[in-house]
């Protein structure tokens, strides 16, 4: 009789052995991170752990490493690119964005300083929608892990039970479980960094503080919201400040959309806003003012 523990068990050593290839260690710290072979030359790891820009080296298997160049960061969804010259190891295997449900079982493979492959093992304990990281990143997907990622494996590959790459696995964008960075936003963010050497976000120059509409104003403006934002700080000679936008201005819509948090503030203002005109409607003196804001690109994560 075939035991169904045995089975499992060669099962997930031959998905390690199938994927880990493609996962590479990557040395630029004391702690070092993990990496993902994601297209021919071009390496995905954690923004978090890659602790400087130059002399990088990534290592493929015990004895082997080569020199990697680093073509950009985006701390917002916590992703660096690589380039490695020459590199013609195994590309990783991605899953469609489809076939992954909660509860599936999941590993995070990463490799260690010394060459060899690291693996966990668990299960995809959440998936839902795009999500806004606290570093004002979007993820396409929100996609929660109950699987351990050690020191050193952030960056590496969180893979599914076929053995194909669902995305990169990282601890810093949750303090309660790792997170997955899911396939499409590995995607959009590489071709924006090989492309002009960031993720350009939209920018408006201004502090935001959610305040509460009262109920006279709301009922006198037939507004439906119950909150807007407080225009507490405008950024001298910042989009905000050349569209017209005064301090104690209460910001109630942006592009036709109404804003109550500054989350809905950063998925308004995403990479297709840059340098051009969006919709600002505010409260000013209780009385509602359309404005027109050229927007920026941000500096770091301001609003």
């Amino acid at each position: 009789m075939e035991n169904p523990l045995l089975s499992l068990s060669t099962h997930l050593a031959t998905l390690v052995e199938q994927a880990g290839p493609a996962v590479v260690a990557i040395d630029s710290s004391r702690a070092g991170s993990s990496g993902v072979h994601w297209r021919p030359g071009i390496i995905v790891t954690a923004e978090h752990a890659l602790r400087r820009d130059d002399d990088v080296r990534i290592v493929v298997g015990p004895g082997r490493e080569t020199k990697a160049e680093l073509a950009g960061r985006d701390p917002g969804t916590d992703l660096a690119i690589l380039k490695v010259a020459g590199f013609d190891g195994p590309v990783a295997a991605q899953a469609s964005a489809s076939d992954l449900k909660t509860g599936n079982l999941a590993l995070a493979l990463g490799r260690s300083r010394n060459g060899n492959v690291t693996a966990a093992f668990g299960i995809v304990s959440n998936v839902s929608g795009a999500w806004q990281t606290w570093r004002g990143g979007r993820l396409d997907r929100y996609i929660r892990l109950d699987v351990a990622v050690y020191p050193g494996a952030s960056g590496g590959a969180a893979i599914d039970a076929a053995g194909n790459v669902i995305g990169i696995a990282t601890a810093a964008l949750s303090r309660t479980s790792p997170i997955t960075i899911p396939n499409e936003t590995v995607e959009r963010v590489v071709d924006a960094i090989l492309a002009h050497g960031s993720v350009p976000r939209g920018y408006l120059g201004v502090g935001l503080q959610p305040v509460a509409l009262p109920d006279h104003l709301r009922s006198k403006l037939n507004l439906a919201q119950q909150t807007g934002l407080m225009i507490v700080s405008v950024h001298g000679d910042g989009p905000a400040d050349k569209g017209g936008v005064l301090m104690g201005d209460v910001l109630l819509e942006l592009g036709g959309t109404a804003v109550a948090d500054t989350d809905d503030v950063q998925v308004a203002l995403d990479a297709g806003t840059v340098g051009k005109k969006i919709a600002a409607k505010v409260i000013r003196a209780g009385a509602p003012v359309e404005l027109r804001i050229t927007v920026g690109q941000r500096p770091g994560r301001r609003c």
